[in-house]
């Protein structure tokens, strides 16, 4: 009877601390959540890829013949006209043949012309005189051939333009595999980029382009598509997209670049962080407690997402949604985290990269801009900051229960 007593006794402790840890954590100390306010700002879909800029019109100098260097020409950065001498390979031996060729040719000259003075004698000598015509025909022949393969000795401008490069020293010996010069007009340029085949149907000409270069770090820079070639590359899965640049680009010939392809965009659109979506809805702040609000969701920025539904800008959003939190229950904002501003104008939207960790807002004032592109190009050239950005948010809410 004792035994049942103390397990009673057991049971109903078990469930009065149960009690009073949920009313603990529901009503006198609810979960701790963070907030980001949706705002109208800028959004955009992207296709990402990585390219090296080129000239439009270049070509590489490749000897034809593996032979030792003798003369390159000090030129990098010079204009040259197409056939101008660059640089010639050892051709010695060709040149000594050609020699006992011209001495052979003199000879077989000399004896036509003394079997031509008695061709006409007999059948004999017409036959002699066919023969000795036949052979100089051939020697003449052998000779041309000749002077072509000491003309391939030489290296020489495939193009009007500027040498762009120059590789290789007098006296190494090189080879068809060898490139010994780039030669083109150093403008226009364009990004040679590489896009998955499974987003290559999102790509088409005119398609304007946002760039990230490592020696440019925040700076927007532009281009648009020019061309798409044809035919992919099976073994890496991949299409070849030409990205025209403008005259006044700072990227130089053989720079490497990140670059998003800008298929789809919004220059004014009710948006709330990736982060803050679960399912098709987001969840809202009513009157201390989570309300789920059915949405449903647009473009799909790098950073920031489209909603259309009942949910207008200025409106607090949790940011991160948190799925183990049900509709109706109650929780404690973190003021420290959230931060108030006021949106940009509906005629100007701007949308503004989050900064730092503590910073939670989607989009905030900034001045008006001259051109509406750069807040695309903010968002699109921003990628790698949010996703540092959101890992941090994401400890500091782990740290905090």
């Amino acid at each position: 009877m004792k035994l049942k007593h103390f397990v009673a006794t057991g049971i109903l402790a078990i469930a009065a601390a149960g009690a009073g840890y949920y009313a603990y954590s529901r009503f006198i100390h609810p979960p701790l959540v963070t907030t980001s306010i949706a705002s109208l700002a800028p959004v955009s879909e992207a296709v990402y890829g990585t390219g090296t800029v080129e000239p439009e019109r270049w070509a590489k100098v490749v000897p034809l013949q593996r032979r030792r260097l003798v003369e390159l020409c000090r030129c990098e950065g010079q204009v040259v006209k197409a056939g101008q001498i660059l640089g010639r390979q050892d051709d010695a031996e060709e040149r000594s043949a050609l020699e006992q060729m011209e001495i052979n040719r003199g000879q077989l000259e000399r004896d036509l012309a003394r079997a031509e003075k008695d061709r006409d004698k007999n059948d004999a000598a017409r036959t002699e005189y066919e023969q000795r015509w036949t052979k100089l025909e051939d020697a003449k022949s052998r000779i041309a051939a000749q002077k072509v393969r000491l003309d391939s000795l030489v290296l020489r401008a495939p193009l009007d333009g500027m040498v762009l490069r120059r590789d290789g020293e007098v006296g190494e010996i090189a080879g068809p595999t060898d490139v010994l010069f780039w030669v083109g007009p150093p403008a226009p340029m364009q990004v040679v980029a590489e896009i998955n085949e499974e987003e290559i149907n999102r790509i088409a000409a005119g398609q304007k382009a946002f760039l990230r270069s490592e020696a440019f770090p925040g700076k927007a820079l532009r281009a648009n598509v020019s061309q798409i070639t044809p035919k992919g590359d099976p073994t890496r899965k991949t299409f070849r997209v030409y990205l025209r640049l403008p005259q006044d680009t700072p990227l130089r010939i053989g720079m490497s670049v990140e670059a998003n392809i800008i298929f789809r965009e919004k220059q004014a659109a009710v948006v709330v962080p990736a982060e803050a979506i679960t399912g098709d809805a987001v969840q809202t702040i009513d009157d201390g407690r989570i309300r789920r609000v059915p949405v449903k969701v647009g473009i799909r920025g790098n950073r920031n997402v489209e909603i259309i539904g009942e949910v207008s800008k200025g409106t607090s959003v949790l940011s991160p949604a948190r799925i183990d939190l049900a509709d109706g229950a109650r929780i404690r904002i973190d003021s420290s985290v959230t931060r108030a501003a006021e949106p940009a104008p509906a005629s100007e939207p701007v949308d503004q990269p989050i900064a730092t960790p503590e910073a939670t807002m989607v989009a905030s004032a900034s001045p008006v801009r001259s051109d509406p592109d750069d807040a695309v190009i903010s968002a699109a050239m921003t990628a790698h900051i949010d996703s540092v950005v959101n890992d941090a948010r994401r400890n500091l809410i782990s740290n905090s229960r």
